[in-house]
């Protein structure tokens, strides 16, 4: 479904990866993985389609990404370093809104799973990120890591199929990471990709998790 072809890329006149190539079909769950500054952040932004490659190109089903690129951003879920969180709204707003935005037709999940629509969606999954009792309080009113949380809720209202995860597991414990592992994994079970970093071990998801390493022969 996802094929990077040819990738270079410089930045400060630094390469950070050059002739990269890889596939990740329906069902898989890939680490990008590399030494601090190997260029795994640029990589996953240029897969996004919010950075340009020196050479190659990403693409969607056969089709270059700028040539698809409504099409692929309809289908994909980006979270990077920033949270893209709305301050002055609330956990369950933000959520809300994220809702009413990519899922307007309150359409069945991926998974094939019972629709769950709504209050009780948002409240359900602020409740797998731990902060049920907090969907009223204004994100400004929220620690960082508790704001980062908001932001990783939109995974339990996700129908896009290819998931792209800059460090989804900073700041988050032990039982928090379990849980997000096991929600990586249902979704690749289900036909789902899901592009990632990391620096924790996945210790829940090693038997599905495909690596790919920045900095050695692919």
């Amino acid at each position: 479904m996802l094929s990077v072809k040819g990738l270079s890329c410089t930045r400060d006149e630094r390469v950070l990866f050059d002739d990269l190539q890889f596939n990740v079909a329906s069902g898989e769950l890939v680490q990008i993985e590399g030494r601090n500054g190997a260029g795994k952040t640029t990589l996953l932004r240029i897969i996004a389609g919010l950075g340009s490659p020196d050479t190659g190109d990403v693409y969607w089903h056969d089709n270059k990404i700028g040539h698809v690129r409504e099409e692929y951003h309809s289908q994909m879920l980006f979270l990077g370093h920033q949270t893209g969180v709305k301050r002055e709204l609330t956990a369950s707003e933000n959520l809300a809104f994220f809702q009413a935005m990519h899922t307007p037709d309150n359409s069945e999940r991926l998974s094939g799973q019972a629709r769950v629509h709504g209050d009780d969606a948002i409240w359900q999954a602020l409740a797998h990120v731990g902060l049920a009792g907090r969907e009223d309080v204004p994100a400004g009113q929220l620690s960082a890591g508790q704001q980062r949380r908001v932001a990783l809720a939109r995974l339990w209202l996700s129908n896009h199929p290819l998931w792209i995860l800059d460090e989804p597991l900073t700041a988050i414990d032990k039982l928090g990471v379990k849980v997000l592992e096991q929600l990586f994994v249902s979704h690749a079970e289900r036909g789902g990709i899901v592009l990632l970093t990391t620096h924790q071990d996945m210790f829940s998801a090693q038997n599905r998790l495909r690596k790919v390493t920045l900095g050695q022969a692919l």
